[in-house]
């Protein structure tokens, strides 16, 4: 009798041990995920950022996924507007001959409380003009999406004054409309060139489109994200065959790519400079007797996802890396130059320097130096989380990155993704803590956890 409670007293000293472990754990990893929001939300408020260094322009930044906002930074660095509004913001481009003003693309979610929504749920998408120094902001054309929550405009690219083309992810379109009488003018169906067979596993993204671009001569340039290629499509013809870029699952050309850039003959083209996302690289491809071939690319250790790469006209890059969390400007030798700490950032624009990649050269005439490793971190500023560091890079390292990006892209905008190692500590510790209670709780009750479960007599 003696030794049973001894034996009962040593079994709960053991028991309260583990959970002293248990506990210890869990508040480690609670700290790791409060030092991660703390730097986070430094990051997304700081308005003079340390590795920021002047420009000579302004910059302006979109941001979708977990928190949408755009941005404008001085050249000093300091941030100059903000603007919360949406749900999400995507494509972001100059206004010509107007000083300081952008136009942009972004997307309202609406759910069944909203009496904006019909047939809940909706997706609104938005294409504003703002003011960055008034703060002045019109609505140039809006459109709803019923029972979608995801059916964006991540890309309007302006053809005059009353029409814009517009990339329409919902109903894998590219479409041209008056946005003074509302009328839809042309249209390109993508599903009639790339067909869903049966409908897909889901024909409601079956293309992802996610960039437009009017040409100089008409013809108009469209990302196909989900098929891995960039099209050239004839508003009167449709899709111009040998001039795609890419082929679907052909990775090593493309791999689910953003916002290609054209450059034309006139300033060293035709070639197109692309955020190549899946690849962790940005690219660019000359087109000579008839075949796209590469021209130049570039990454470092810390790029993950890139989705937006602009040739400036001083020859340097202006890249948007979202998994890496910042904008970055790399100079013809491969250096950045100019770097902004960003949280999941979209787009980015260089004021002054004309929309996009218009102002800039081919890397074939630049004479452009490839990279693809080894290049400086620019001075990355990471919270120093001891034990969670190699179990985040471990995590990255068996995890693939279109995984990761995802884990990031649906978390809470206050969750970075240095808080991926504690995160999953800390989820994987009560588990094991509720797996533990649970079989001590049953064995307090007779039950051994063997096959088949039996009570002991």
């Amino acid at each position: 009798m003696v030794r049973s409670t001894v034996a009962a007293a040593t079994d709960r000293l053991t028991r309260n041990h583990v959970r002293i472990v248990f506990l210890t754990i869990l508040i480690a990893c609670a700290a790791g995920i409060v030092f991660s929001a703390a730097g986070e939300s430094a990051s997304e408020r700081t308005d003079a950022p340390a590795d920021a260094p002047p420009t000579d322009n302004h910059t302006v930044i979109t941001q979708s996924g977990r928190a949408g906002n755009i941005l404008a930074y001085a050249p000093n660095g300091s941030r100059i507007y903000a603007n919360y509004t949406h749900t999400k913001y995507y494509d972001v481009d100059p206004v010509e001959n107007e000083s300081m003003t952008v136009e942009y693309a972004a997307t309202d979610t609406l759910y069944a409380d909203s009496s904006r929504c019909q047939d809940p749920p909706c997706a609104r998408n938005v294409i504003e003009r703002a003011n960055l120094s008034t703060g002045e902001v019109t609505e140039v054309y809006a459109q709803y999406v019923y029972r979608e929550t995801a059916g964006e405009w991540h890309d309007a690219d302006r053809l005059d004054d009353r029409h814009i083309v517009v990339a329409d992810i919902a109903a894998d379109q590219v479409f041209m409309v008056d946005t003074e009488t509302g009328m839809i003018e042309w249209t390109w169906d993508a599903q009639s060139d790339f067909p869903v067979e049966g409908g897909g596993s889901y024909p409601g993204n079956w293309v992802h489109l996610n960039d437009v671009e009017v040409l100089a001569d008409g013809r108009v340039m469209a990302s196909l994200r989900n098929q891995d290629q960039v099209v050239f499509i004839e508003p009167e013809t449709g899709l111009v065959d040998d001039w795609t870029l890419g082929a679907e699952d052909e990775y090593a050309i493309l791999n689910e790519q953003h916002n290609p850039d054209y450059i034309p003959e006139s300033r060293g083209g035709p070639a197109v400079v692309v955020a190549d996302s899946e690849n962790g690289r940005v690219q660019e491809f000359q087109r000579d007797n008839g075949d796209w071939n590469r021209s130049w690319v570039w990454s470092d250790d810390r790029m993950q996802w890139p989705r937006d790469a602009d040739r400036l006209p001083n020859g340097n890059t202006l890249v948007t890396d979202t998994g890496g969390e910042r904008v970055l400007e790399v100079n013809q030798s491969g250096d950045i130059v100019w770097q902004l700490e960003v949280p999941h950032p979209y787009d980015a624009e260089r004021l002054e320097t004309g929309d996009e990649s218009t102002g800039g050269q081919s890397a074939a005439v630049l004479g452009l130096e490839s990279q693809t490793s080894g290049a400086d971190d620019g001075g990355r500023q990471n919270i120093d989380l001891g034990v969670f560091d190699p179990i985040v890079d471990r995590a990255r390292s068996l995890v693939p990155s279109h995984v990761v990006t995802f884990v990031v892209y649906a978390s809470p905008s206050w969750l970075g993704p240095s808080a991926l190692g504690p995160v999953t500590v800390g989820l994987a510790t009560a588990l094991l803590w509720g797996c533990a209670e649970l079989r001590w709780a049953l064995r307090a009750r007779g039950i051994r956890l063997r096959w088949p479960v039996y009570k002991e007599k």
